[in-house]
């Protein structure tokens, strides 16, 4: 690993919590926006159910959605997958990350033996 690269562990519970911010944390600002925007619209009009409690006063919206009996599996399935498709994608940067330095690593290496 060179001096200037990230760690990429925090990437995961970044992209855990909210679809795009491992993405912006590794410096991936085109795939943190595109993953944001689709997570948003899944959750805007994907899981319709759970937030329709939103707006309505009452209860607040993290604690009607927090209510395992009021949410149904099929009212947050869209959202949850595209969270962990976006959490795939950052597991696979940086596995993609790791090759790219052990490659380098090696080639300089073999150019400083030479």
């Amino acid at each position: 690993m060179s001096e200037l690269s990230r760690p990429v562990w925090p990437a995961y519970p970044l992209s855990a919590l909210v679809a795009g911010l491992g993405h912006c944390y590794l410096g991936r600002w085109k795939r943190a926006g595109i993953w944001f925007v689709c997570y948003g619209l899944a959750l805007a009009f994907l899981s319709a159910r759970s937030l329709s409690g939103a707006f309505e006063p009452g209860d607040p919206f993290v604690v009607t959605a927090l209510q395992f009996d009021a949410v149904r599996f099929t009212d947050v399935a869209v959202p949850l997958a595209i969270l962990l498709i976006c959490l795939l994608d950052v597991y696979l940067i940086g596995l993609t990350e790791r090759a790219d330095a052990r490659r380098a690593d090696a080639n300089d290496l073999r150019s400083n033996s030479s």
